[in-house]
């Protein structure tokens, strides 16, 4: 199926007491270890990415690696934008075809939220796609957005009020004592609050810095209304766990490569690479040497490299035990 909004999907998972998943995404190995995950559990899913992450890939480009994922699910998934503060950014995401955009305007006084909210709302409906926004400040650190843990404010249950009935926001994250990152101790959330903002508004809440919460939380949490909980930085430790363990395993393979003379390491990679540019014959005989060099540099020693750190990574995922003793 096609990439859907998540209003309608967070709508009824508020109706039905029940959170959905919110995962951000960086690469295209964690998209597709998400979107297995999902279907595996058969749960809708939402795909999140960061502005860092936008700025590097390219909206296009995430939405529609997004799209094909979806294409090929039973399961419903939406594409979110996370965290952003900037209207540029938002647009071209919605012009990518996300789904759903954050505007996050906490930072600034009420009023400015307000307005940068509703200009926000005004867009998205146009095309039919979820905004959530933030009241309060969530402390930790998400993308180039810093909250000190003292600066970190609740939101106050009449004003999430006010603000929804002024901006027609879809989903609401109201700050309630999560922190983005891992906590240091059991994390300190406010669950009256979390029941007082649900009898204030009516929209599906969203509970941020999900990473490391107990399971007990989050289920108190959910039952109080939270319908969206993001992740981010679990996924991130996986990946970079599972990276690491890759990683060693391929150097590995290459040293004992460069020991039995299969592989030269002594050559400068100048002399390599012309070797391989000439038997590949795809470079003009126009340009240099050193400009071919330079060009297929990017093309082998990063796409080709991480083309295998892909399938190693998707085959751990899949069955750590077996390919760990394959590598």
């Amino acid at each position: 199926m096609s990439l859907v909004s998540s209003t309608s999907l967070l709508q009824e998972a508020r109706a039905k007491h029940y959170a959905i998943g919110a995962f951000n995404v960086h690469t295209l190995e964690m998209l597709q270890a998400v979107v297995e995950a999902a279907e595996e559990a058969q749960s809708p899913l939402i795909i999140q990415s960061t502005v860092g992450t936008v700025k590097h890939l390219g909206a296009d480009y995430i939405a529609a690696a997004a799209r094909v994922a979806a294409d090929r699910a039973s399961v419903p998934i939406a594409l979110h934008l996370d965290h952003c503060n900037e209207f540029s950014v938002i647009i071209s995401c919605i012009r990518a075809g996300y789904t759903s955009v954050m505007i996050d305007a906490s930072h600034s006084p009420f009023e400015e939220n307000v307005a940068m909210t509703q200009k926000v709302v005004e867009a998205a409906n146009a095309v039919g796609i979820n905004v959530e926004a933030e009241l309060g400040k969530v402390g930790g650190v998400e993308d180039d957005i810093v909250v000190d843990e003292r600066d970190a404010l609740l939101a106050d249950p009449k004003e999430c009020a006010e603000f929804v009935e002024r901006t027609g926001v879809h989903t609401l994250a109201p700050a309630i004592g999560t922190a983005h990152g891992i906590y240091k101790g059991t994390p300190n959330i406010d669950f009256d609050r979390i029941g007082r903002i649900a009898e204030a508004v009516d929209v599906p809440l969203v509970l941020h810095g999900g990473s490391g919460i107990p399971e007990e939380q989050v289920k108190r949490a959910v039952s109080l209304g939270m319908a969206k909980m993001n992740v981010a930085t679990e996924l991130r430790i996986l990946f970079s766990d599972v990276h690491r363990k890759v990683s060693d395993a391929f150097a590995e393979i290459i040293d004992s490569c460069t020991r039995d003379g299969s592989v030269r390491s002594d050559l400068p990679i100048e002399e390599t690479l012309s070797t391989v540019v000439n038997a590949f014959g795809i470079f003009s005989k126009k340009l240099s040497l050193q400009r071919s060099i330079v060009m297929f540099e990017s093309i082998v020693s990063a796409d080709v490299q991480l083309d295998l750190l892909k399938r190693m990574f998707l085959d751990y995922l899949r069955n750590p035990e077996s390919a760990a003793s394959d590598l």
